[in-house]
């Protein structure tokens, strides 16, 4: 991997999982007033905020900041096609990878959130604003196994199988 392409992928993913996090903050009902909340709303509304206009939303799914993050795969998978020197693209290709990749950092955002929230559980006194809205986030993934597998001795396994599930699931369709 050259200089450029680490660069280069690693702007587009960091600005990629800001714009699925605004998709995710926008189904979750999370609150809108937490400091990360008002980041993330400030970096993506340039571009989000006049596309609303013109897409609405369906629902509680964001369809304008969606296709804001379709775009931004794909053009992430066609300047990494043009470093490599790809003659002719294939339209069909280049938007297929491209919704891969979107699917698959989802799925690696989730998994983030889920880390981050598991350590903020051991070290936060509990009235962490941060700490609030990444519960807002993925309580509605954790409750159905919690329901499963409750809590044991006081420690909650439903994150780490979450996780587990989740990287079983992209190994299995092979977007890892």
């Amino acid at each position: 991997m050259t200089a450029i392409d680490f660069l280069i992928t690693t702007l587009f993913t960091l600005y990629l999982m800001v714009i699925l996090l605004r998709m995710w903050l926008q189904l979750a009902q999370a609150d809108f007033y937490n400091p990360l909340s008002q980041f993330v709303v400030k970096v993506t509304h340039p571009v989000v905020g006049p596309l609303r206009r013109i897409v609405p939303s369906i629902g509680r799914f964001d369809t304008a900041t969606f296709l804001f993050a379709f775009a931004i795969a794909v053009l992430h998978i066609w300047i990494k096609l043009m470093l490599l020197g790809v003659g002719q693209i294939h339209i069909v290709g280049l938007l297929l990878n491209a919704f891969f990749f979107l699917i698959g950092e989802a799925v690696q955002l989730v998994i983030y959130v889920l880390v981050i929230r598991a350590i903020l559980s051991w070290v936060s006194q509990g009235n962490n604003p941060m700490e609030h809205l990444f519960h807002q986030l993925t309580e509605p993934l954790i409750a159905p196994i919690r329901r499963i597998l409750p809590p044991i001795g006081g420690l909650d396994l439903s994150p780490m199988v979450l996780i587990i599930l989740l990287i079983f699931i992209m190994k299995l369709i092979g977007l890892s």
